[in-house]
């Protein structure tokens, strides 16, 4: 049986793979929430449906959490973890529990070494209202719910045409320094088909062999 899959800041980058992902490889319908909706590019009009909303306008977000039976936000705000808050209470309301979440590398300060502390420097690792401050703030409210969650912090995205990635656990060592936008978009549409094996669980994800100082580019 189909299920709707509510997706967050839907005209992003990594949202655009896993949109089309899900379109390849599965029977489920899109809820495509974004506050921008004409530059969506909708393929199956069958299976794709388009709401214009802000996550921080409750009025906006409860109607589409209530119809969802699994939610992916895939949003970047610098009022993140009131997005959080708002997206959890709503879905604990609902009892919507598959939640898959996508964060920052460096929240916990996970990352070894020089690349370690160019991230640190690049992303204000250490002060609460940085970047990875914001984000470190909006993945405790998601652990701190009820929801069946997956967390992705990845490495520093390419717009690479391919699918390479390993996996970390909370509480080990960030590996690499890079990953594509194409292979997290495959990791999530991967979590959103079976979300099981991924409750609970909060990834580091990297392309293998890219370890060094910085991000090769940079």
């Amino acid at each position: 049986m189909a299920r709707e899959v509510l997706i967050l800041g839907a005209t992003g980058k990594i949202a655009g793979h896993a949109i089309d992902a899900l379109l390849a490889n599965g029977n489920d319908e899109l809820l495509l929430f974004t506050r921008h909706p004409q530059n969506m590019n909708v393929v199956d009009e069958n299976r794709e449906t388009v709401i214009k909303g802000d996550v921080l306008n409750i009025g906006d977000l409860e109607p589409a959490i209530e119809r969802a039976d699994v939610v992916y936000a895939n949003l970047r705000n610098p009022e993140i973890t009131q997005q959080a808050k708002n997206i959890v209470s709503l879905m604990e309301k609902y009892a919507v529990k598959p939640l898959v979440w996508i964060s920052s590398i460096g929240i916990y300060d996970e990352v070894p070494g020089k690349f370690g502390e160019w991230n640190n420097e690049m992303l204000g690792g250490g002060q609460e209202d940085s970047y990875l401050g914001t984000y470190r703030s909006a993945a405790d409210v998601i652990e701190n719910s009820t929801l069946d969650y997956t967390i992705i912090r990845p490495a520093w995205l390419t717009d690479k045409d391919e699918v390479d990635y390993e996996t970390t656990a909370k509480g080990e060592a960030f590996k690499g320094t890079e990953v594509s936008r194409k292979s997290i978009g495959n990791f999530v549409a991967k979590i959103i088909d079976d979300p099981a094996p991924y409750a609970r669980k909060n990834f580091g994800v990297n392309k293998p062999n890219t370890d060094g100082d910085k991000p090769a580019w940079y």
